[in-house]
């Protein structure tokens, strides 16, 4: 019973206060004026955000999926016996030990378009180079790598413990019944591997979808507004045009599409659970 007060009174009512404001109009200094849905309509018909909830998707797809792929491939790894395994294990936990802050800066000064360090690697070795700062793309594409690397740690801890929980029993039987590596992986790991997957997804779509240091540190939403992501376009409204209704309901957008992935994640870890 303290834990729900608790939660109750740092989320609950504030939600409810933050619903609320999105159906109203007002600003610092200003009485608020009561508008209905005005402000969902306004915000659903912008183009800008569209355009910041396309870039969020992609991000997160793209972020989610790869970053999954990574963990499970490393789990796969160390599980097998890597030499070095701790020493491995622990350069593979150093990202996320990196303020975000300190990532972000280090990474524009290797990626610079004329003198950073991986730019000039990649023209040494004549590979194409990014040009974030002026190609929508390239700055998606930089931005997708590095939210992949600051959390790839947290996703292949929860894969790579899933993975050491199977028993060595079962893969000794697979190969006693003649089952390749490639066989042994569809038929005994992935599937013994699917619960802690689905857990992993859901707490990478959730915080994937709220993605906003990385990009406002990068590229602020730029060039001409090509990277803006749903967390950047409610920071705008909020705190650069002093839009606090029409902000409170893109919050409150964010945060059903937030509930409706974290449910479907949730139906599917729960039937795995009864099966």
């Amino acid at each position: 019973a303290p834990v729900q007060l608790l939660l109750l009174f740092i989320i609950g009512i504030p939600s409810l206060f933050v619903f609320w404001q999105g159906l109203t109009e007002f600003s610092y200094g200003q009485d608020a004026v009561f508008v209905g849905l005005d402000n969902y309509k306004s915000v659903l018909t912008d183009r800008a955000f569209w355009r910041a909830f396309s870039n969020t998707f992609i991000i997160v797809n793209a972020v989610v999926y790869i970053e999954i792929a990574a963990a499970i491939g490393i789990s796969i790894l160390f599980a097998g016996g890597v030499p070095f395994r701790r020493l491995m294990i622990a350069i593979l936990l150093v990202p996320y030990a990196v303020n975000e802050v300190t990532a972000v800066v280090m990474w524009r000064f290797m990626l610079e378009p004329n003198v950073g360090l991986l730019t000039q690697l990649l023209n040494s070795v004549g590979l194409p180079t990014l040009n974030w700062p002026t190609n929508r793309w390239d700055a998606l594409t930089v931005i997708v790598l590095l939210s992949i690397w600051l959390n790839l740690p947290f996703t292949t801890i929860i894969i790579y413990t899933a993975r050491l929980s199977i028993p060595q029993e079962i893969y000794e039987a697979a190969r006693t019944d003649g089952a390749s590596p490639l066989q042994a992986f569809f038929y005994v790991t992935f599937p013994m591997l699917i619960p802690a997957i689905l857990i992993a997804l859901l707490f990478r779509y959730v915080f994937a979808f709220r993605i906003f240091g990385e990009v406002w540190l990068l590229t602020r939403g730029g060039p001409a507004g090509s990277t803006e992501v749903l967390a950047t376009y409610l920071y705008r409204n909020s705190f650069r045009y002093l839009e606090l209704g029409r902000a409170s309901a893109i919050g409150w957008l964010m945060l059903v599409t937030t509930l409706l992935m974290a449910m479907f994640y949730l139906r599917q870890v729960y039937k795995r659970m009864l099966s």
